[in-house]
């Protein structure tokens, strides 16, 4: 027999099965030698009181015994099946590789970018030296912006698909199991790589293909059909179905939209700077306490304020985290963050952003890449700002509400290095003005957050892609092409790496069906 209960445990004691056993025990109000077994269904941290608690979902197994969890797939292979060419190898880029095989179906990933061992040498020169690769960077290569992005795998796309099924390829590919129960699942930069790998062994192992260094510089149509791709290089794929999967950066796919006549659309995004705060100030706020103890992580915020009509909401927050230089081309200044799998950096980080919206921008109903212009336009301003060598434009938070230059910026965890200046020459004045009313409210909501030990970046302009590429709400095919599927994060269609899985899966079960 089996029941399910809910308990709240103290953070010390989360670990100890015994006790647990001793808890569930009491509350179904049976002997301790009649539970056989327990397994957390759900697990999450309720800071709301002074005596902060895990709060757990368990699965009580009485007399009998669970059947261990295995997350093992088997395919056939593919290799002689109908090819599907997916442009990207980011997650909605994989996942609709592996869900091609697993429909029988053979696909051809083809990444700009390196495979993630090459792409840490790239990663290196640009933090070390502020040499940015167009091809290879924190948003392009195997594993795409999420691979050197921090893992988080926290979603609302429940209507969307099976997010479960999606936590449980990265478990079979090595992801900690911990991801399955934890309300806000995380697997940390430095363990992303070593998944990523895996799952291309899986790919290629049933008869896939990946390629990198092979960049996408035409889609080959006939007649409204798809006819397969062109690379840079000149070497063509032929195929009748494409799955455009290339991320919310790779603007050169919305250029060859526009050439090509194809349809494409504004999308409303948002746009700020990233905040770094000491972790010992946001530990204290949220648990309520002088020093976090050592059974609890590092402290998670998420924080929104309506200014007049407009938004303002942190966006991608980082516990124990590092700010990271994510341009993709020369002459911009472009930031994210990123935490490892402990958290255990002395800075959490969060995008804090104002939403941009078409009447922000002059011709933006009717320009398709008015908003993508616009967002070009700040982080060229962002470059300037910090004088080359993505160096980026800085201010302490007091001050920048307070409109003055800080004489000093504290230390912080940036790389390429930052310099003080004033934000509000490099930020949209609407932004500008939301974020410096929005701050003090913040302030209110979290005790200590509102200092001048905390450190505005700037700028945090690729919370998701500018641009839509349309499609047909039950085919996913676009509306003037048969056979082209615009997928995940830079189609518009996802926002984080469990959203984009699904979309890919998505897009090749519409393929094989």
């Amino acid at each position: 027999m089996q029941k399910e209960i809910e308990l709240g445990i103290s953070p010390d004691k989360i670990a100890d099965e015994s006790y647990l056993i001793q808890q569930v025990a009491a509350a179904l109000q049976l002997p301790v030698s009649d539970i056989t077994a327990i397994k957390i269904r759900k697990r999450s941290i309720d800071a709301r009181a002074k005596h902060v608690l895990y709060r757990i979902r368990v699965v009580v197994f009485i007399g009998e015994q669970p059947v261990p969890d295995r997350f093992l797939f088997s395919y056939a292979n593919v290799a002689a099946a109908p090819p599907v060419i997916i442009i990207g190898a980011g997650p909605a880029g994989l996942f609709a590789a592996l869900r091609c095989i697993a429909r029988g179906l053979r696909p051809i990933v083809l990444e700009r970018g390196k495979s993630v061992q090459e792409r840490r040498r790239d990663l290196a020169l640009l933090n070390k030296e502020g040499i940015v690769n167009p091809n290879s960077n924190y948003c392009f290569g195997e594993g795409g912006a999420g691979t050197y992005s921090d893992g988080k795998l926290y979603t609302r796309s429940n209507k969307r698909g099976d997010v479960q099924q999606v936590l449980q390829f990265l478990v079979a590919h090595g992801a900690p199991p911990d991801i399955l129960v934890d309300a806000r699942p995380h697997i940390g930069t430095n363990k992303l790589p070593h998944i990523i790998q895996a799952i291309r062994q899986t790919i290629l192992a049933y008869g896939g293909e990946i390629r990198f260094d092979s960049e996408v510089c035409d889609i080959l149509e006939q007649a409204g059909q798809v006819a397969g791709v062109e690379l840079v290089s000149g070497d063509r794929f032929a195929a009748r179905h494409v799955i455009v999967a290339t991320g919310h950066s790779a603007r050169d796919i919305f250029a060859l939209f526009r050439r090509k006549n194809w349809l494409v659309e504004a999308k409303p995004f948002a746009l700020g700077v990233r905040i770094e705060h000491p972790q010992e100030i946001i530990d204290r706020a949220q648990y309520h306490c002088d020093v976090r103890g050592p059974h609890l992580p590092p402290a998670y915020y998420s924080i929104v304020e309506q200014v007049g009509s407009r938004g303002v909401f942190s966006f991608c927050m980082c516990p124990g985290g590092i700010i990271a230089p994510c341009a993709t081309g020369a002459g911009e200044v472009v930031v994210n963050g990123w935490s490892p799998s402990r958290r255990n950096n002395p800075h959490a980080n969060s995008g804090t952003v104002v939403q941009v919206d078409f009447g922000d921008v002059p011709d933006a109903a009717t320009n398709p890449f008015a908003l993508l212009e616009f967002q070009q336009a700040v982080e060229h301003r962002a470059f300037e700002a910090g004088g080359g060598n993505l160096v980026a434009p800085a201010q302490r938070m007091v001050d920048f509400v307070a409109g003055k230059l800080s004489a000093t910026l504290p230390e912080n965890s940036y790389k390429p290095g930052t310099k003080s200046a004033p934000l509000a020459e490099v930020l949209p004045a609407f932004v500008h003005d939301a974020l410096r009313q929005a701050l003090p409210l913040f302030g209110k909501k979290i005790k200590g957050y509102y200092t001048n030990e905390a450190l505005l970046v700037g700028v945090e302009s690729r919370t998701s892609s500018p641009v839509r590429i349309p499609r047909d709400k039950e085919t996913l095919q676009h509306p003037q092409v048969k056979g082209l599927y615009p997928c995940g994060e830079g189609a518009g269609y996802a926002g984080g790496i469990v959203s984009a899985a699904i979309d890919g899966m998505n897009c090749a079960d519409r393929i094989a069906g």
